[in-house]
């Protein structure tokens, strides 16, 4: 499901002020609160100085954990030790930021200064290293690693330090290497995994920027376009279509499973739509065909009830093919795979067509029905109510 990650991207729910931590481009560092516009003190270091203008050499925002550290170590670091009281309940951002700066204690202004320079560094370290790699594996794209051997092409979703959240940029590349799959025809099989410990774990805190208050009725809207289209990529795919599981999946990424043609995955994965937990509904076509494939009771419990299932569970209800034991999970599944992919195209295709075509009307139908829900869902104060719950707990 789009879930909270979701919403916030198009919600506008910085009205309650989380845009003033969130919003702005992230070589814009004042403007996300990490440098006030203070005189910095004449001793701080050189190498200090250095790692605040390197900051702002990044492309890809940090994520919120990282942009409250950067801020708590600066302003310890400028400013030392808390003084202040903590903000109020209702007051979650500026309470964000107090919890993270205090958490620091007592340490010293020098060793604040160190640890931010640590911290900077290993960020551009690591976006540097990211770009690297993809520059030397002729990757075109930035969010996923695309291979195709042998007519198995392989699209794996690649943030493996954010859990392969997703971003509005990752839902377009998504789209567009499904896109390149159905037309290649050196590809009969097409599988989606994901890099690190997890397959996907839904969508990116950092999708709350540029969310504009004023206009977040039209950014709702555009919103429901944008999943919209995501999940019509998946009914319309021709061949056959497998979803390789390396660990949890949250939100959307488990609800377009049914969509899927197999479903592989590890004994450590989860699956988990809480929907009504953030005054939400239900997408991916999952109102039409979780219950269809695993009855309206196991249905409600994740749709309704926002219940958490295990891989075998996923396994018992219909929505996983088959489950594999960590240790051997890779080295069982992608031989599987490159078998299926020595089998005939055209005899896929046509058998995938005669499964799938007579529903296709159907499930645009639902798909549509699902977004206009969702749309004005957004927007609603119960789902508001629910992110402002969410984040006084973060906080």
């Amino acid at each position: 499901m789009a879930g909270v990650r979701y919403l916030a991207r198009h919600v506008g729910v910085c009205r309650y002020g989380i845009h003033a931590l969130l919003k702005a481009p992230i070589n814009k560092a004042p403007a996300w609160g990490i440098v006030p516009q203070v005189r910095l003190m004449s001793g701080l270091s050189a190498q200090f100085e250095e790692a605040k203008a390197r900051l702002g050499s990044l492309k890809e925002d940090p994520g919120n954990d990282a942009k409250l550290k950067i801020y708590a170590l600066f302003k310890q670091s400028t400013s030392g030790a808390v003084t202040s009281k903590r903000p109020g309940m209702m007051e979650f951002v500026a309470r964000a930021k107090w919890d993270a700066w205090n958490a620091l204690g007592t340490i010293s202004k020098e060793d604040a200064q160190k640890a931010y320079i640590e911290l900077v560094n290993s960020l551009v370290k690591e976006e540097e290293e990211t770009t690297a790699s993809q520059v030397d594996s002729g990757q075109k794209y930035k969010t996923l690693l695309v291979s195709c051997d042998n007519r198995l092409r392989t699209i794996t979703l690649n943030r493996p330090s954010k859990k392969n959240a997703l971003t509005p940029e990752m839902y377009e590349e998504w789209m567009a290497a499904l896109k390149e799959a159905a037309e290649d025809p050196n590809t009969t099989i097409t599988a989606i995994t994901g890099s690190g410990d997890y397959y996907c774990s839904g969508n990116d805190l950092s999708n709350f920027a540029n969310v504009d208050p004023s206009n977040m009725h039209n950014a709702s809207k555009e919103g429901g376009v944008l999943l919209e289209r995501f999940v019509s990529a998946f009914i319309d795919f021709p061949k056959p279509l497998i979803a390789v599981v390396n660990g949890p999946c949250n939100e959307v990424s488990v609800t377009i499973m049914a969509l899927f043609d197999a479903v592989y995955a590890s004994d450590k994965a989860t699956f988990n739509t809480p929907f009504s937990a953030l005054g939400q509904s239900p997408e991916g076509c999952s109102s039409y065909l979780f219950p269809k494939i695993m009855g309206p009771g196991k249905a409600a419990e994740m749709l309704l009830f926002n219940k958490k299932i295990t891989a075998q569970e996923a396994y018992n209800i219909g929505l996983v093919t088959d489950v594999f034991p960590e240790d051997s999970f890779q080295n069982e599944v992608w031989p599987k795979l490159q078998a299926y992919a020595k089998l005939p195209i055209k005899s896929l295709v046509y058998s995938k067509a005669l499964t799938r075509d007579l529903e296709k009307d159907t499930l645009h139908k639902v798909n549509a029905a699902e977004c206009e829900r969702l749309v004005e869902r957004w927007v609603s104060d119960d789902c508001l109510d629910a992110i402002m719950r969410f984040f006084n707990r973060k906080s």
